[in-house]
């Protein structure tokens, strides 16, 4: 359970190698938290990942978890709480980038990326959000994107994913907020990370750091949505309403 201060002991990050999901899980450590679970596809980045985080006073597990497997996901949940007790804080980070231009005209690159990034995504999130309610306390960080704000031609499939994604979270946090369970949705523009290496940077470009202590505070203040930077929630403000022949003519890629 938080602490007095409200900082999460126990803390599950889905996407364990997630370089915006591992920066938000430093910004929240203090020196109350015990344990870090590292949820991986791959186990061996995980343990590279987990290496930088212990010390003395922290446990960091690292488990073999894969976002597309839905089937899975309830018993992963299950098996943290057995290990692990109560759960302070999940944060919902997985999702997979994908080529727009392939994912656009290739059925089965479709499916496999809605799969994890909309499936897999609100499953995990059930699982756990299941979890919370019957502890009656904790809360989700959900990483949604500003692309899921007005979909782009040039990713449609990722962008489309994230809509509904964060229509999801915006519901289910509607549902939990009389459980005693919080929903955090963050929205970052274009993030300077691994799974960004070698694209071109967009307009108001940041760092995982820097969407990090945008979480933290969303957190700390009880947001139930945040952006990153913020300047995008403006932005977006006027790109929803950009006329759709224009829209189209606009350099975004």
């Amino acid at each position: 359970m938080d602490n007095a201060l409200g900082e999460p002991q126990t803390i599950l990050l889905l996407g364990g190698t997630s370089d915006i999901g591992l920066a938000i899980v430093r910004e929240l450590l203090s020196p109350s938290a015990r344990t870090v679970v590292l949820a991986c596809r791959d186990r061996a980045k995980g343990e590279q990942a987990a290496a930088g985080l212990r010390h003395d006073n922290l446990v960091v597990d690292v488990m073999q978890f894969d976002g597309a497997a839905t089937d899975t996901h309830e018993a992963f949940v299950r098996d943290v709480a057995d290990r692990h007790g109560d759960i302070d804080l999940a944060i919902v980070a997985f999702a997979q980038l994908g080529d727009g231009e392939a994912t656009s005209k290739d059925i089965e690159g479709a499916a496999a990326l809605a799969h994890v990034n909309f499936t897999g995504a609100v499953t995990a999130t059930i699982a756990v959000a299941n979890r919370l309610r019957a502890q009656g306390h904790g809360a989700i960080v959900l990483l949604s994107s500003v692309a899921g704000e007005r979909v782009r031609k040039a990713n449609a499939v990722y962008g489309a994913t994230k809509a509904g994604l964060d229509g999801f979270a915006q519901g289910l946090g509607d549902e939990l907020a009389g459980e005693g369970v919080h929903v955090l949705v963050v929205r970052p523009g274009f993030v300077h990370s691994a799974m960004t290496a070698g694209m071109k940077a967009a307009p108001f470009a940041t760092t995982p750091e820097k969407v990090a202590e945008v979480t933290a505070k969303g957190l700390r203040s009880g947001r139930r949505t945040v952006w990153a930077p913020g300047i995008l929630r403006f932005v977006f403000m006027a790109l929803r309403h950009t006329p759709g022949p224009v829209w189209r003519r606009l350099p975004l890629g």
